[in-house]
């Protein structure tokens, strides 16, 4: 049995969601507040009996609240509920026992079974709530205190959430898109749920230090942990009793014995490496403490057998070691369990790469699979395997993950009631990269590009540890002048942009169309930077100046947004609004001819590239020597306008060192322009977003 996907309803940012959850592991990603931590936190409340907060309800939620509170009338109005529905893919020859409170006909040939725990409102204390809570407000002064005591404010004081809600337990049957429902006891669903799902957590704020703080995780304690629970008992291990008794040499020999498969475990991580040192766990204990797991965990070079504490040893090292052995315990004791063992195993690990670098973090979800597996060969339960849950911000760590495993939350604006004029991003919605298929964008005589376009995709973001799933927004630009001044760009003409999160990938003008789809489907706004790469006419193969007449454009992005064939000269007559594309997320721009200073108002000059462009547009600290790639200007438009476009074009013109000698100049330089109004565009397409950051900053 596996769990094969979520719905939630109603939780803090995710006010509609469905995930679909892989029998392996499934990643989580997405900007930073836009729900990956709640969508694990639920579990707790419904399945760990944490207590819910009225904060938990979504924020249109609270609104319906308080309006339920404020109503004379109560009769056509509902009170909110937070839903997490549970659907098993299951084996009916296996496990029907198991499932058979779940099953709405047990004559039904079922692959799936489902459960619905909803945290709502006690049906029949209603009145009881409105009572209370206008008791309550009677006690309140006139005025605005009384009329600030909303139902929701009432519910936050101590109890009295807990005292009027609880939780309510449904059997799922599917049938269409909306599923049938019908009331479970309470006790028999916690007595199935008991049985079907084991939920573990590996924190992110796992506080890894060698200090016994009140917050701490001690590399030593965790071992000890995992001694009581998982190896042998020492209160009914009588040679486990006399070793002790003898000396605490004797014991440390015994830990050493007992933590020889964990310490395989650990080696299997990949770290440390030959030169690092290895672990040894040794005994400070005497009798009379022996239950209390008091030891210490030493580091040992194995050439001078040198033992240093555990606080000598990086904090990456220790994360990594600490998350192996709560995946170890975890995954034995539901291996051990005696009876009534859960049938579906899901751990979720929360920012694994705190504090690992990089190859590490690439290597994770790989190395901790090679623990779970050995763990379960060597219980001779290799059928036993854990279902993965890992949020992560890491590129390094999405490198390694499979494309349809990825699960991107997206942050979006509220779906309920929201107050007139409020924009602001305050909820989320899932989207798995599973259900992700480009169009055919090949021309009607050619082979269908989808496949190709899907795998270019995919091995674009593995090779460029590509953090596009994390970002706010999206830069494509041409090539490596463009990256390498894009910052410098953003802080003289969007400084706004500064705030927020964008990442820039260098695509190059034959590339950037495919990722159209990508960020049509993720829904992040975008700007391509591109160069209008003009060609003669008559022959495909040959550069010409960009303004030749009839002049045709090679590059494949803009073929692709407008037409195959069109030419430089209806490019030129593109207006701004013919740049905005796909339905308003993107933002096309490319050189157009512009009036150059020195000459006179119709000798315009028109870059074929970035670089050209550039230098037309900052000719002073060119001709002045102000920058290296110095120029003699004959003050004559054709002259110098032929003289530009020849150096660019030459094969010793070196665009990266170009870029650099203007990234270190300390001369003020000019924007190009159409750079410039792709960023103006960029910011305001990004602008409530930003101003609620600036607000939020200052």
């Amino acid at each position: 049995m596996k769990l094969k996907n979520i719905h939630i309803k109603n939780f803090r940012r995710l006010e509609e969601v469905q995930i679909d959850l892989d029998d392996g592991e499934t990643v989580f990603v997405g900007p930073n507040n836009s729900g990956k931590t709640s969508a694990t936190v639920i579990f707790r409340y419904f399945l760990k009996g944490n207590e819910f907060r009225i904060h938990d309800f979504s924020e249109s939620r609270i609104r319906e609240i308080d309006h339920f509170g404020s109503a004379n009338d109560k009769k056509d109005l509902n009170l909110p509920s937070i839903d997490l529905d549970l659907w098993f893919k299951i084996d009916p020859d296996i496990e029907f026992g198991r499932v058979f409170s779940l099953l709405p006909n047990t004559l039904s040939d079922l692959d799936e079974v489902g459960i619905r725990i909803r945290f709502a409102v006690k049906q029949d204390d209603i009145d009881g709530l409105v009572s209370a809570y206008e008791g309550a407000k009677a006690l309140k002064k006139e005025g605005a205190t009384r009329n600030a005591f909303t139902l929701s404010r009432f519910l936050n004081t101590q109890g009295s959430l807990k005292r009027f809600f609880r939780l309510h337990y449904f059997v799922l049957e599917k049938t269409g898109t909306d599923p049938i429902v019908s009331a479970l006891e309470p006790s028999e669903a916690e007595r199935v749920l008991s049985s079907l799902l084991r939920i573990d957590f590996v924190d992110a704020q796992r506080n890894i230090d060698d200090q016994e703080a009140s917050r701490s995780n001690r590399l030593s304690s965790a071992f000890a942990t995992f001694y009581k629970h998982n190896l042998e008992e020492p209160a009914i291990n009588e040679a486990a009793s006399q070793v002790i008794d003898e000396n605490n040499q004797s014991l440390s020999d015994h830990y050493e014995m007992t933590f020889k498969d964990l310490m395989g475990v650990i080696s299997r991580l990949g770290v440390p490496s030959v030169n690092d040192r290895s672990l040894k766990i040794v005994s400070t204990l005497n009798p009379e403490v022996a239950l209390k797991g008091n030891t210490e965990l030493l580091y040992i070079d194995p050439l001078l057998n040198h033992e240093l504490p555990e606080a000598y040893n990086g904090l990456g090292f220790k994360n990594l070691i600490y998350i192996a052995i709560q995946v170890t315990h975890y995954h034995l004791q539901w291996i051990n369990t005696k009876t009534n063992r859960p049938i579906c195993h899901l751990v979720f690990i929360e920012e694994p790469e705190v504090h690992l670098h990089a190859q590490v973090q690439q290597t994770f979800i790989t190395n901790i699979w090679n623990v779970l597996k050995e763990n379960a060969k060597d219980a001779g339960e290799e059928s036993l395997i854990p279902q993965l849950c890992v949020t992560t911000h890491s590129s390094h760590i999405l490198d390694a993950v499979e494309f349809h495993k990825v699960r991107y939350f997206k942050r979006c604006q509220i779906k309920g009631k929201c107050p007139e004029g409020v924009k602001a991003l305050h909820a989320s919605t899932v989207i798995s990269l599973q259900d992700f298929q480009p169009k055919d964008t090949s021309a009607p005589d050619k082979e269908d590009n989808r496949k190709e376009t899907l795998k270019f995709l995919k091995q674009y973001l593995k090779l460029t540890h590509c953090d596009l799933f994390f970002a706010d927004a999206a830069v494509l630009v041409e090539g490596i002048a463009e990256k390498l001044l894009l910052p410098k760009m953003i802080e003289k003409e969007a400084k706004k942009l500064k705030l927020c999160y964008l990442t820039v990938l260098e695509v190059g003008g034959a590339y950037a169309h495919r990722f159209a789809e990508l960020f049509k489907f993720i829904g992040i706004p975008y700007l391509i930077i591109t160069d209008c790469d003009s060609i003669y006419p008559n022959d495909s193969r040959k550069s010409c100046r960009a303004d030749t007449p009839g002049a045709k454009t090679s590059n494949a992005c803009l073929k692709f947004f407008y037409d195959r064939d069109i030419t430089v000269e209806q490019l030129n007559n593109k207006e701004e609004a013919d740049q905005i594309l796909a339905d308003s997320c993107c933002y096309l721009t490319f050189q157009k001819p512009v009036s150059i200073d020195g000459y006179q108002a119709d000798e315009k000059m028109h870059g074929r590239t970035f670089e050209e462009a550039f230098i037309y547009e900052n000719l002073d600290l060119f001709k002045d020597g102000k920058v290296t790639t110095l120029i003699t200007l004959e003050g004559d438009h054709d002259k110098d306008y032929a003289q530009i476009y020849k150096l660019v074009k030459s094969a010793n013109f070196k665009k990266a060192e170009f870029a650099l000698d203007i990234v270190f100049s300390e001369e003020d330089w000019n924007v190009p322009y159409y750079i410039k109004a792709g960023l103006i565009w960029l910011q305001s397409k990004m602008g409530n977003q930003l101003d609620t950051i600036q607000e939020a900053l200052t």
